[in-house]
């Protein structure tokens, strides 16, 4: 197909109005059609700079070639040569700000859809009933732990697996996915999907351990002792992050991370739940990020009002573009420059949220813009919930009852250039290691990290 340097072939979508009320996924992929039209824009560059953008180096002109001559087989062939969770990758990876920007055809006009491409052959695989499924490969009789069945712990363990090893995947809670499964909304990522991946990795072979809370039911010196040659740390970055302000322990406050893990692991949107969520009236969301705008957009289906307050300007947010068009295409509303300074309350419940009217000053060490008062009064925005999507850290349990475990200020776990933490054979990464960050960047320290450890067990190092 002759190669369009202006006409990216668009995602089809749920309308605004309609998936405001509902938890359906919103984007609603390609057609085969579609799929090879979009590839058919790919320039096949001999030097492919898109590949660099990868965190998890995918084979991407391969697996786009393959695409838009309709050989999709071999296209998730490629992928998943590389990629453990495409269906994932497809719908939560930055890719604007990573294999996309590196597009030469991004120069042009708009970068081939790459996102899209790869979310795409991971769902015609899934969806193929005559596909091939994998074969359990033959032990080489070395056995390795992963704690946390998040991205970097998932993609850590069928790296290795692949490689003979015989792995168990420790997970706190009872059911796999970390962060995919209790963190992104439904609407964004389907937790049947993050099921079919889960269970394709358990088809190689990789045994998974539930409501299994290392640091608790079973410490890191006892798997060692039992004759694990390694453990990979994936254990995330799942503490939520306070602002310190008045009111924040009023009825009706929620961390984004709770409020979520509510709604997405626990299913309280449905009427059929068992697990209780406030549905406010008028619900302010603090924060910029994806979280922000994944906790705004469920708390609109919900019903209520919702503000996002923010204390930059809508350009400085760190969400993706494409997430907060959706808020805003769903009624979302958006109150920017402005810093929380109390939880307002009456008989012990939210009813207002103050704020600082702020502007922007000199950069900072990052180079943004530097919120400042601007002198202006504060005003007062009226809600009866309000969700704290600030950040979060890495839980401190592992690293305070492991003995030689090392973690910085933040309290992430130090590691070597190799992955390894202060402990001889203990790897980590991830969101314990990064803190909060992206899901690819947390595979890509999963798939390092089975690296390094392969060529410790094999004698390779």
């Amino acid at each position: 197909m002759a190669n369009d340097t202006k006409n990216r072939m668009p995602m089809r979508e749920l309308p605004a109005a309609q998936r405001a009320q509902c938890f359906s996924e919103v984007a609603l992929g390609y057609d085969a059609q579609q799929a090879m039209t979009e590839a058919g824009r790919c320039l096949r560059c001999p030097r492919p700079l898109c590949v660099g953008g990868c965190p998890v180096a995918v084979d991407i002109p391969g697996f786009i070639t393959a695409v838009a001559k309709g050989d999709f087989a071999k296209a998730y062939a490629v992928v998943h040569a590389s990629n453990s969770l495409p269906a994932v990758c497809g719908r939560v990876c930055p890719q604007e700000t990573q294999c996309e920007q590196r597009c030469v055809m991004g120069k042009r006009g708009k970068p081939v859809a790459i996102g899209n491409l790869e979310r795409f052959v991971a769902d015609w695989h899934l969806g193929n009933e005559g596909r091939e499924n994998p074969t359990p490969l033959p032990s080489n009789g070395k056995q390795v732990a992963v704690v946390g069945a998040g991205p970097a712990g998932l993609t850590c363990a069928g790296a290795l697996r692949q490689l003979g090893y015989e792995v168990t995947v420790f997970e706190a809670l009872h059911r796999p996915g970390g962060v995919l499964t209790y963190g992104i909304p439904e609407f964004r990522l389907p937790k049947a999907l993050v099921a079919a991946e889960v269970a394709q990795l358990q088809e190689l072979g990789v045994a998974l351990e539930l409501n299994a809370v290392v640091g608790r039911t079973v410490l890191i010196d006892e798997l060692l002792a039992e004759g694990y040659g390694a453990i990979f740390v994936g254990s995330g970055a799942g503490l939520p992050q306070f602002l310190g302000i008045p009111g924040e322990d009023l009825n009706g406050v929620y961390s984004a991370n709770e409020f979520l893990t509510r709604l997405n692991l626990m299913g309280a949107y449905r009427e059929d739940s068992l697990t209780p969520v406030k549905r406010g009236q008028h619900v302010a969301v603090i924060g910029g990020g994806n979280v922000a705008m994944d906790a705004a957009r469920c708390a609109l289906r919900l019903g209520a009002r919702v503000t996002v307050v923010y204390r930059r300007t809508l350009e400085d947010m760190p969400a993706r573009e494409e997430e907060i068009r959706h808020a805003i295409e769903e009624g979302v509303a958006f109150e920017t420059l402005s810093a929380p300074e109390e939880i307002l309350g009456q008989g012990g419940w939210v009813s207002g949220l103050c704020v600082s009217p702020m502007r922007l000053g000199e950069p900072d060490a990052t180079g943004r813009r530097r919120p400042e008062p601007s002198g202006e009064p504060s005003r007062e925005i009226a809600c009866d919930q309000v969700i704290l999507a600030i950040g979060s850290s890495p839980n401190p349990l592992i690293a305070s009852v492991t003995e030689g475990l090392k973690t910085n200020v933040k309290g992430c776990l130090i590691i070597d250039e190799h992955g390894m933490t202060a402990r001889e054979a203990v790897y980590a990464g991830g969101d314990a290691v990064t803190g909060a960050a992206t899901v690819i960047l947390a595979m890509g320290a999963g798939r390092d990290a089975a690296a390094a450890i392969h060529a410790r067990l094999s004698g390779q190092e």
